[in-house]
């Protein structure tokens, strides 16, 4: 019997096909891998935020294995000199048994930091992209959601591993924590000993925290990240306008292969910088802030910069007291404000903004075309307002540790902050919103008279005149071009080959072609050599 001679090239269309015989993949599979993606580096925003996430999971996994979520104490023993045989946690002395003593376990745990902080910059920035250029507009109204509560939720997930390694600094964090708790109206006393198991700080917090940390949060977070991208996938992908691109398509790359493989290339540029950075930079010094002890707490105690317009807006805050006289009196501290209703309106005004505008608007249309900031002034001021509130509710969360550098005066720096944060939000909405406006001026000038090319042509009469490169065609009269309308797009401000200037010249550090004479504007006479000139002196001439 002759045997069949095996086809290796015909594996993988055997296989596939295989596969779709009983599992029916091909159709939905085709969709998803047509898929097209504009070509924006700004688009890469949000997978900066998806890929530290990633990282995020795979160092938490690792530093699973060797961390022991429990208080009990214990006397340390491990390789820090400085703390040898010192009462403390468990939780901490496992936390200084991964920095020092489990191989690679210092690094895993600064890339798990770094890529936290990471996450949380990329979620902002990407944010900030989708607010400026109108990208949360209908229908993606509930990825706008979706994306505000992806931030609080990091928030969340980042407090409790904050406070899981035990040391001075996470337990000042956890004080605080608790004070804010107790600040909330009615409820507080109830809310903390429910959460810490009695009176603070208990025994059962960190067992707690690290079942929310290594369960609950990244459990939710997934189901956000799952949301959002699948939302990504179902509705079209915003871009911005140009040549060929209008509100009923999307001009780019498909999904495979070509910005699948860009995507996986980009993974490892994101992994391999945070791999330097967790080896590089140190970040968390746990080992020299000591085991938590509830009177000791230092200066310049900080937390991570996405908390810390929070710990400004404590610091800035009067200290008015709300006295309700029912029963025996009733305080409202004037914690509960920057710590419970600031959250709250942050969040509120977040989440509602998509609805707002279109309200104000009275804008019920679809878009899948993004806008120029410059094109919409004041949603761009309201940014840089919300912006410069940010900052400088940060600066303030360190202004102790400015006043201390900078050798000033700390009342100084709170009132400071306080003037500034009523001042400075309202003087970035009026000065982004002037500039948004002189830019659209400049632009529809270019339009109008084109591109500047810095000629300056004497007339018949005298007069001098600056040579303009015109963008569009010459009109019928032949002595102007056509009125352009804006597009929504960068418009041009620089000369291209029509203009005065030549081509660039390819070469390193000698030109290897020779360089093509320079073209004039359409128009415009030759240009002559310039001839030699004679200065004038007093009473004679000279070369």
């Amino acid at each position: 019997m002759k045997r069949r001679k095996f086809d290796k090239a015909a594996v993988p269309g055997n296989v596939a096909r295989g596969v779709d015989d009983r599992f029916q993949v091909a159709t939905p599979l085709r969709r998803l891998l047509n898929k097209v993606f504009p070509d924006h580096w700004s688009f890469l925003l949000g997978e900066i935020a998806l890929f530290s996430f990633v990282i995020l999971l795979l160092t938490g996994v690792f530093l699973t294995f060797f961390y022991e979520p429990a208080m009990t104490e214990v006397v340390y023993n491990g390789s820090y000199a400085p703390l040898r045989g010192t009462p403390m946690s468990a939780a901490y002395a496992s936390s200084l048994d991964i920095s020092f003593d489990v191989r690679g376990g210092l690094i895993m745990r600064q890339m798990h930091h770094w890529s936290a902080l990471l996450f949380m910059a990329a979620i902002v920035v990407h944010m900030l992209r989708v607010f400026f250029t109108g990208a949360f507009r209908k229908p993606r109204e509930t990825n706008w959601i979706i994306g505000s509560l992806l931030f609080w939720v990091g928030f969340l997930a980042g407090f409790t591993g904050y406070s899981l390694p035990d040391d001075g600094l996470s337990g000042t964090g956890l004080r605080i924590a608790s004070a804010i708790m107790l600040s909330i109206p009615v409820i507080g006393s109830w809310v903390t000993s429910s959460i810490f198991g009695g009176e603070f700080p208990g025994t059962i917090i960190i067992s707690r925290f690290y079942i929310a940390h290594v369960l609950l949060v990244p459990g939710l977070l997934l189901a956000l990240i799952g949301a959002h991208l699948g939302l990504v996938f179902k509705q079209k992908h915003t871009q911005w306008p140009g040549p060929g691109r209008t509100n009923g398509n999307v001009v780019g790359e498909r999904m495979f292969p070509r910005y699948a493989i860009k995507q996986g290339g980009f993974f490892m540029v994101v992994f391999g910088v945070i791999a330097l950075m967790g080896g590089l930079f140190q970040i968390n010094p746990i080992w020299l802030f000591g085991p938590y002890e509830a009177w000791v707490v230092s200066a310049a105690s900080q937390p991570d910069w996405y908390v810390m317009f929070l710990d400004g807006s404590t610091r800035l805050m009067p200290a008015w007291e709300i006295n309700i006289p029912i029963g025996d009196g009733y305080v409202i501290p004037p914690l509960f404000w920057p710590t419970v209703v600031l959250p709250g309106i942050l969040v509120g005004l977040s989440t509602l903004y998509p609805f707002l505008e279109a309200r104000r608007l009275k804008d019920t249309r679809s878009h899948n075309l993004l806008q120029r900031p410059r094109d919409v002034p004041a949603r761009t001021g309201l940014g840089a307002m919300a912006v410069t509130f940010f900052i400088v509710l940060t600066l303030s969360g360190a202004n102790d540790v400015i006043a201390d550098k900078f050798q000033i005066s700390l009342n100084a720096m709170t009132w400071a902050g306080r003037i500034g944060l009523l001042v400075l939000p309202p003087l970035a909405y009026y000065v982004t919103y002037r500039i948004c406006l002189g830019l659209q001026q400049h632009d529809r000038e270019v339009l109008a008279h084109g591109v500047e090319t810095g000629i300056i042509r004497r007339l018949p009469d005298g007069r001098f005149e600056e040579v303009h490169q015109p963008l569009a065609a010459a009109d019928g009269h032949g002595d102007g071009h056509g009125a352009l309308p804006y597009a929504g797009w960068v418009v041009p401000k620089k000369m291209n080959r029509l203009g005065a200037l030549g081509p660039a010249i390819r070469g390193f550090f000698y030109p290897i072609e020779k360089p093509a004479e320079a073209p004039v504007s359409p128009g415009h006479p030759p240009v002559e050599p310039r001839p030699e000139r004679e200065e004038i002196g007093s009473g004679e001439s000279r070369r």
